[in-house]
């Protein structure tokens, strides 16, 4: 499944929001989160909302599932810098990132159900019926 690679930055289009403040760490010596970090910020999105939906991902992965990423794509706007507060991250499989309402990147995933061998597998029925996964 290949996905849009343009997702919304209309924050109205995402219902669920997870805050995450960027760190001194994350940054080059030009003070900018450095483009490696944001891939641990989507991924701690992504379990964010697995545990708000009420199926945390390693009661997931006791389950017998694992959600391998596919593909990722990160569209930088805007640089994020150190100590802001990324005030909007998502899972849709699409990613808005604001800093007090400012766009600063979109991303999209593409994941894949697989069970703990690597092996494909069916996405979890609770997955499709509340996110409308395929």
């Amino acid at each position: 499944m290949r996905l849009s690679l343009d997702p919304s930055t209309d924050a109205a289009d995402y219902g669920f929001v997870h805050r995450i403040r960027t760190r001194f760490a994350e940054t080059d010596a030009m003070g900018i989160i450095h483009h490696g970090a944001y891939a641990p910020y989507l991924e701690e999105a992504r379990a964010a909302l697995l545990r708000h939906a009420g199926h945390a991902y390693d009661e997931v992965r006791l389950g017998g599932i694992d959600f391998s990423v596919l593909e990722l794509y990160v569209r930088y706007r805007r640089p994020l810098r150190f100590d802001e507060v990324v005030t909007r991250t998502t899972f849709q499989v699409a990613y808005l990132l604001q800093v007090e309402g400012e766009t600063r990147s979109t991303a999209v995933t593409v994941h894949g159900a697989v069970d703990l061998s690597g092996r494909p597998a069916r996405m979890p029925g609770w997955l499709v019926e509340r996110f409308g996964a395929a």
